[in-house]
């Protein structure tokens, strides 16, 4: 699921990462780590390790995990990629997801093993530079310590009390930048999106204009990456009971998703019917705002779906409302009304449109006013509906009677519900995401299957 500037080469600050120190699993709190690290002005600048980490606790002896065209995934390298998983996945470890953690970084290393194998052969080849540099991975790992208030030598301190060393982090960020620095660099500039795409999907978007739209976080299980539909299904279930847990969306879309979406911790945005496969489509018609679903199979994966949001479709109308009221029983005599109803009058006279009603019932002794806020004329009360219907943003209505009291409504605004048209640009922009994306996945699809794996 691509959005306008979705772009797999335009990797996101710390996107892997971001939440490494939101919440994690560690045993104590950012800001102490923090403190218990070197000040920022006596620290020594990090510098990317030539190899594995030296100052990295390092077990007695190593087996092989996994062999790839040749290389080797030691046992060590698997339990630190675990280890950062873990600590970035808000996830709180347990013997029942070990395995998934333990698949996930194994799947991970390998990825990573293909795309640093073709991007040395690539290099090789056309004598060009891809690979990013010690300088360009400090940078990016600088820019993720900022973004947590942070000088690089307390970030990594963070990591190094956690077990894990520095070359794991370096590893996994520079595979990252360069492998979307390739793809984007090799096809982007080849990819043509044509008008007569455009106006198809510009079609298909009006089509649904008036039905409801979504803003929903999405998590998608590779059932291939995961090993089977059934593991996935397992999988995506003990994602949800960490999440219900506490374990933040973001963290774990970042570190489990397949989708394009996990550099954003699996934002998409704003959706309307038939961009989603119609597995998911259909559950989140089930939801409220701030549910998780329940794992959705389909035929790309397994997906999760958190609803952030939901608004109607564009055939709603949505007012802005304020009120002016004295409070009346339903028991009150009609002279009671009847004097209630001439201070209204008065107030309603003397405000002269919605911007003065408050200020003028300020000046009415038993009249309160109040905001009332954006609703859809729909879901009023049946006694505000009609007026909300007739009245024009600016003007008042006359005094409403109901079991509480009588009324001024003052219609503030009026607009059509649902969010504004994708322009002809982001159109554009989002499906060139979405065919790069898809260059992406049969890239890596095609290398794993001519590619010698052979795992322990």
């Amino acid at each position: 699921m691509m959005h306008a500037g979705d772009v797999p080469g335009q990797l996101a600050r710390g996107a892997a990462l971001a939440a490494l120190l939101v919440a994690t699993t560690l045993p104590f709190s950012v800001q102490a780590a923090a403190a218990q690290a070197a000040p920022a002005e006596t620290a020594t600048p990090a510098t990317a390790p030539a190899s594995k980490d030296a100052t990295a606790p390092r077990p007695l002896s190593e087996s092989v995990a996994a062999i790839v065209n040749d290389e080797i995934i030691s046992t060590y390298d698997l339990a630190q990629r675990m280890r950062l998983l873990i600590a970035t996945s808000g996830i709180q470890p347990s013997q029942e997801n070990l395995p998934q953690f333990q698949r996930q970084a194994l799947v991970s290393l390998i990825d990573e093993h293909l795309q640093l194998h073709e991007l040395k052969r690539v290099e090789k080849q056309q004598k060009m530079s891809i690979i990013a540099t010690d300088d360009e991975v400090r940078d990016e790992i600088s820019g993720m310590a900022r973004e947590n208030n942070m000088t690089v030598d307390q970030f990594l301190s963070v990591l190094k009390q956690q077990g894990i060393g520095q070359e794991t982090l370096y590893q996994q960020v520079r595979a990252q930048m360069s492998w979307q620095r390739w793809i984007q660099g090799r096809y982007g500039s080849r990819l043509r999106i044509g008008e007569d795409q455009i106006k198809a999907t510009e079609a298909r978007l009006a089509a649904v204009a008036s039905k409801p739209q979504y803003e929903v976080s999405e998590v998608l299980i590779d059932t291939n990456r995961a090993g089977g539909v059934d593991a996935a299904m397992k999988g995506a279930q003990q994602l949800i009971g960490q999440m219900q847990q506490g374990a933040p969306f973001a963290a774990v879309a970042r570190q489990f998703s397949a989708a394009p979406t996990a550099a954003s911790g699996g934002d998409a945005g704003w959706i309307s019917p038939g961009e989603m496969p119609p597995e998911v489509d259909a559950a989140m018609e089930q939801l409220r705002p701030g549910q998780l679903s329940a794992p959705i199979q389909t035929k790309d994966g397994v997906y999760i779906i958190y609803l952030r949001n939901k608004r109607a479709g564009a055939g709603a109308t949505v007012v802005d409302l304020k009120q002016a009221a004295i409070s009346l029983p339903e028991s009150a005599s009609a002279a009671d009304v009847e004097a209630a109803r001439a201070k209204l009058m008065g107030v309603r006279a003397a405000a002269k449109g919605c911007d003065g009603l408050s200020a003028a019932a300020a000046k009415a002794q038993g009249v309160v006013a109040g905001d009332l806020g954006e609703a859809e004329i729909a879901d009023l009360a049946p006694e505000f509906r009609q007026a909300a219907q007739t009245l024009e943003a600016g003007q008042i209505s006359e005094p409403i009677r109901t079991k509480v009291g009588l009324h001024l409504v003052a219609v503030c605004g009026k607009r059509a519900s649902g969010g504004a048209q994708l322009s002809h640009d982001q159109i554009e922009n989002r499906l060139y995401g979405q065919q790069l994306a898809m260059v992406a996945r049969r890239y890596m699809r095609d290398l794993r299957n001519s590619a010698t794996i052979e795992t322990r």
